[in-house]
Parts: structure tokens; sequence; C-alpha cells
């Protein structure tokens, strides 16, 4: 049986996968790298345009990160981590574009303004509450808030168009928001770790087994799903970026680490309008505030989306419950994922949310008319026959072990890595691809921690992330510069400052 071997073996040809091996080829480009996608083309799972927000989740808008506490405050911890993991992919995205390694910017990143847009006296006081709190921090020092209808007009007539006056609404805008093709993102580094020595894209392969040797490598067994033959690829380091299908993988592994964990997956839908006359009416990113029961990423928002260079508007995501954990998976992959060490939590956990289960049913069988309706809120002179229904990528939540013998839902992301540093796996969704740059960083501090330490590592890593080993959440002169430097080089500055 045929063998190779490499220093680094990627799994999945999905964004973070990609931008990690981008990140090792910059680091040494001397590694044998080999990434292996069970598709026959790269990013068309969770990457792909058509499958996420493309938000380029800074936490501008995103509601659902600045939750209201017991005690009525509300906790900007996450926001504001979340918004400086995002300055640290702009950083690295304006690295590339400077040396080469990506096309013009506009081919994978736009502009688009984030806004949060509420109505009802305590949804316009929360936001209002929330703007004070996030105003004040440097990172959200542009964010505007308005409760004023005319304002709001300006910013968004679609959305205002023909409301009810006597409605209060609230909105909040960052003129810098971005829209991110996160499939034509992908696939253009793709292509550029292709023209590098050493680095080798396996297209129709996927991974059916992982034996870690004596010596520490892994022997990992793949097949090719055209010719069905089976090879062995050795490999130093492992990395299982495959979305969805990171937890069998994990679960394959055998690692100790990896014990425990289960994935609740969750599906979407979008509303989608192609019609020039209306996607021209709207540019903006509108989000505003989840359903009582909903999860995280089925907070309603009225999307611009630029994908593959085509504008269109996005109403949703509809959440849905599946038993896939890939969009192109096996209805078996809920069921098979169950194991003696996870049954526990994933039972604990599913007792704990059967609200949210009933609520992903309720959502799988909404009407047209259903939607349309809830897009209203959004756009009150939408019509029915100018949107049309489009399937979103998967969602494979974390279950975690906690206590002796329960599970928590958890929503976010989560590296498991093995004790030795040998695999690591990347598990769960949002904010996901906006936050692959720091995420990436961060296994590389901790599974390649001996070259990290290196002088020519860490210099180079400073060179790709010039925040690199600095706080941008307490050092505001840093991120003034960071920011100016990466709107500029990426053309996210608004018209009227793109000049400053």
């Amino acid at each position: 049986m045929t063998v190779k071997s490499a220093d680094v073996l990627l799994v999945g040809a999905g964004v973070m996968s990609t931008t990690l091996g981008m990140m090792l080829k910059q680091l040494d480009p001397s590694l044998k790298i080999i990434m292996v996608e069970r598709l026959d083309h790269v990013a068309h799972e969770s990457t792909d345009g058509w499958n996420n927000a493309g938000t380029g989740h800074a936490a501008y808008c995103e509601l659902n990160y600045t939750p209201r506490t017991a005690d009525g405050s509300i906790d900007i911890s996450k926001a504001i981590s979340i918004n400086a993991a995002f300055e640290v992919s702009l950083q690295f995205w304006s690295y590339l574009v400077e040396k080469g390694a990506l096309p013009t910017p506009t081919q994978f990143i736009n502009r688009a303004p984030h806004l949060s847009f509420v109505w009802g006296e305590d949804d316009i006081q929360f936001l209002r509450q929330r703007y004070e709190m996030m105003h004040k921090h440097h990172l959200f020092k542009d964010m505007e808030f308005t409760d004023d209808p005319d304002v709001v007009k300006q910013w968004v007539p679609l959305v205002m168009g023909q409301r009810d006056t006597s409605h209060k609404v609230a909105a909040t805008k960052v003129e810098y928001g971005s829209d991110v093709d996160f499939g034509s993102l992908t696939r253009n580094m793709v292509s550029h770790l292709q023209s590098l020595p050493d680095f080798e894209l396996m297209l129709s392969h996927s991974v059916k087994a992982l034996t870690q040797q004596p010596n520490g490598r892994w022997n990992v067994r793949v097949k090719d799903r055209k010719t069905k033959e089976s090879m062995y690829i050795n490999a130093k380091f492992v990395f299982l970026g495959a979305g969805g299908g990171a937890l069998p993988l994990l679960q394959k592994s055998g690692i100790p680490e990896g014990e425990g964990y289960g994935g609740f997956p969750v599906s979407g839908q979008w509303l989608v309008c192609q019609k020039p006359e209306i996607v021209s009416q709207h540019y903006a990113k509108v989000y505003g505030k989840a359903p009582i029961g909903a999860p995280p990423m089925s907070v309603p928002h009225l999307d611009t989306r630029i994908i593959n260079g085509k504008p269109a508007l996005l109403f949703g995501p509809f959440a849905g419950f599946t038993t896939r954990f890939l969009k192109d998976g096996s209805v078996f992959d809920l069921p098979s994922s169950f194991k003696g060490d996870n049954f526990g939590p994933i039972w604990s956990a599913g007792m704990d949310n059967l609200d949210l289960t009933r609520y992903l049913i309720k959502e799988v069988f909404q009407s047209q008319k259903a939607r349309v309706n809830s897009l209203r809120n959004f756009f009150p002179e939408a019509k029915d026959e100018d949107w049309h229904l489009a399937v979103a990528g998967q969602r494979v939540q974390i279950i975690k072990r906690c206590a002796k013998d329960g599970g928590k839902l958890e929503f976010g992301t989560e590296v498991v890595s093995s004790k030795d540093s040998t695999l690591a796996a990347l598990l769960g969704a949002s904010p996901g691809a906006s936050t692959a740059a720091q995420t990436m960083v961060n296994i590389i501090e901790n599974c390649f921690a001996d070259r990290m330490a290196s002088e020519e590592w860490q210099a180079k890593m400073k060179e790709m992330v010039p925040s690199y080993g600095q706080s941008l959440v307490d050092d505001a002169e840093l991120a003034d510069r960071v920011r100016q430097r990466t709107l500029g080089t990426l053309g996210l500055k608004p018209a009227e400052t793109a000049s400053a």
C-alpha cells in the first residue's frame, strides 16, 4: 500500500486548515504539508460563501455576544475578545495581500456597514445601554447610536420603507464593517499554497483511520472516493479542521483529551434575493435580536452579500434540526457519534435543551409565508415572489462533559489537542471563520512551542500579525495603528475618510 510522508497533515480544505497551512508555510517554507479534502473541490462546506453569514464577525452588530446578566448589566467581554481576534485575521489577510499571496481585496472582502436594529421599549433600552458600554472601549469608539427614525432611514432606507412611524426603533452602526466571502478567500489561499514547493492537495479523499505510532508520528489511512483505493499518510502533526466532520475524526484518533465530547448538529436556511432593483437599495448587515429559545447562530439579519463577485441580499438564517454533521454528510452522523464516553454528556445536554430541539424542529416546518413575514420586520415591503429559499451550511455545536455524568451544550469554537501536541482538532461553530487567524496562532503556540520560541519564528509571526505578543484590548494606540493599516490595505475605509 502506498505511504506518503509529511511534516503536517491538514484534514479538510476549509478556511481553518488553509489558514494554518499558510501560516506554517510562511514560518518555515521547507515544511512538507499535505491537505486532504473529502469533496472534489475546495471550501464548499461551511467555508463556502453561501453556507455562512460572511459577516466578518467583529461583534459590532451581533447582539448575542453582549448578553444581559442577572443583575441587569450587559457583559461586553465576549464582544471585546471577538473583535480583537477578528483584527488578527484582518492583519494576516493584509500581510498576504501585501506579499501578493492574495489577490485584490475586493475579490474576498468588501466594506458593508454593520448595524444592530431593534424596536420596542425594552430592546431599545438594551441597545442604548449596550452602546454606552461599548462606545467607551477604544475598539468600539467609532460606533454610532440613534433612536431617530429619520437617521435610521438614512442608514438603511430599505429597512425603514413604509414602516409605521409610530413604532419606536433604534440602531447602532459601525461604518467600516465588512462582508467576507470566505469561500473565495480560502480558494485563493489554497491556490497560493499549491504554487509552493512541498505542498500537496488531495481532493476526493476521506480519512478512515488514525493511529499513533510509538515514535509519536501518526499513520493516517485515507481512501480515494473515486477509485476506492486506500493509502497511508505518515505525519508528524495532524490538524483536524473538517468542520462538522472533525468530531468523528477526533473520536477515530482515540486521544484521551477527546473523550466526553459530543456534537449537536444544526442546519440553516436563507431567504435570498438577487433582483438588482431590490439589492441596490440596501448596503449593510443589519442584525436584530434572536427569538427566545433560539441558538445564537439564528439571530435574524438582513445582509448585503458579495459572493463570487455577485451582490445579493440574504435574510435569516432559519435554523433547523438535522442528524448530518456536514451538508454533504450522512443521516447517520449523529447516531454514529454516540460512544460510551460521551453518551452520558449527550443525554444530559439533550434533556437540558429540549426547548431548543422543539424550536429547531418547528423551524424546519415553517412555510415560505411565515419566513417572509419574519423578513418584513426588517424589510416591510418584502414580497414572497422576490425571495427564494437556499440551504446554508451545517453547524455542529459542542457538547462537553461537566461534573461526573453531566453534559453542557456550548456555542462557539474550541481546540482539542493531544498531550504530546501531535494532533489538534477544531470543534464548534460561530464565530469560527472570522477568528481563524487567532485560533491558528494559538495552535501554533501550543503544538509548535519549541519552534515558536525561536527568534526566527517570533520575528516572522510579528511580520504576519504586527500586534502579536501585545494586547489590542489594552493598548488603544496599538489598536488604532493596526486598524488604520488594515482598513487601508483591505479597502474598508468609508469613502469620506479613505484619503485620511
